[in-house]
């Protein structure tokens, strides 16, 4: 459904993308995984047709990205919602359903349909404006869906919801993908990335530096242990004190996740190492990898950078 060879972008001299090579077929769900600014909204706008690649070629069901062909197959939701907001729900549906050169009166039943899935049945006469940034993001997925496409193309579709919210728009991305659908998944959370792909290509700085699934992955690159340390007290300079391990580490608010080869010898060590910096841990637990510690692994950094 989508290749994508040897594509290189650049701004200002300065190189976004560089030689990404990428496939989606129908049927599967492929994450482009990887921190803001890492080249993934670049790529999906040149699937899009919306930028023209420097060098390399995107192929969509046979079609060029500009072709007007190509864009009948494809459903964008981009990472900005992209809808009017003095506009109903409903309206903004039929706005969308017009452009795509459908009759919104044969579409009505589909739509509301659509909005039921989507939990904006109740609020699908108010006006846009009086929404939450969550409710904005699902009823741009719903206008993604309008046509039917074979190939959806979301660009952080979740960013900004609440747990809740963010699974129930995974179920909807789930049954699309039981439909047959081709689904490219720009995401730098990590765990929708896992619950949700069949294949996962890791973007670092603009290249891709890692392929497979998420559980390839994670036998590849991951450490055989993590160990997570949340602090009630802090060390004083936390980031000498990590270094001083000498083991990888990430942090988020007061946890720290440490990579591990030997639990038994790195615990007490970094215990030891908390304490002599004036640091106290509330709790310690040993967990399994994840795809973010593949990306600490193969990039030095973590994916909320």
């Amino acid at each position: 459904m989508l290749v994508v060879e040897d594509v290189w972008k650049s701004f200002n001299n300065k190189s976004v993308l560089k030689g990404v090579n990428l496939e989606v077929k129908e049927g599967e769900v492929v994450s482009l995984l990887g921190p803001n600014g890492a080249g993934k909204t670049t790529l999906l706008k040149i699937v899009t047709g919306i930028l023209r690649p420097d060098r390399g070629k995107v192929v969509i069901n046979g079609f060029n990205p500009e072709d007007l062909r190509a864009r009948t197959f494809i459903g964008f939701c981009p990472q900005e919602p992209g809808l009017i907001e003095d506009l109903t729900g409903l309206e903004n549906m039929l706005f969308y359903a017009r452009l795509q050169g459908l009759d919104g009166r044969k579409v009505i039943g589909k739509i509301k349909e659509l909005l039921k899935n989507m939990g904006l049945a109740m609020d699908m006469n108010k006006p846009v404006r009086k929404y939450s940034g969550g409710m904005k993001k699902k009823l741009s997925l719903a206008t993604t869906l309008i046509h039917d496409p074979k190939m959806l193309i979301l660009d952080e579709p979740t960013t900004g919801m609440d747990p809740g919210v963010r699974r129930d728009v995974w179920k909807i991305i789930e049954e699309e993908r039981k439909s047959n659908k081709a689904i490219l998944l720009a995401t730098h959370y990590m765990e929708e990335a896992e619950v949700l792909s069949d294949r996962v290509y890791i973007i670092n700085q603009g290249g891709i530096v890692a392929v497979g699934t998420p559980e390839e992955l994670k036998s590849r690159y991951a450490p055989p242990s993590v160990i997570e340390i949340e602090l009630y007290k802090f060390p004083k300079d936390i980031d000498e004190t990590f270094r001083g391990s000498s083991l990888s580490y990430t942090m988020h608010e007061n946890k720290v996740r440490v990579h591990s080869e030997n639990t038994e010898e790195d615990i007490p060590r970094l215990v030891t190492l908390i304490h002599e910096k004036g640091g106290a841990v509330r709790s310690l637990n040993v967990t399994k990898p994840t795809l973010e510690d593949v990306f600490l692994r193969l990039t030095g950094r973590g994916l909320n950078i």
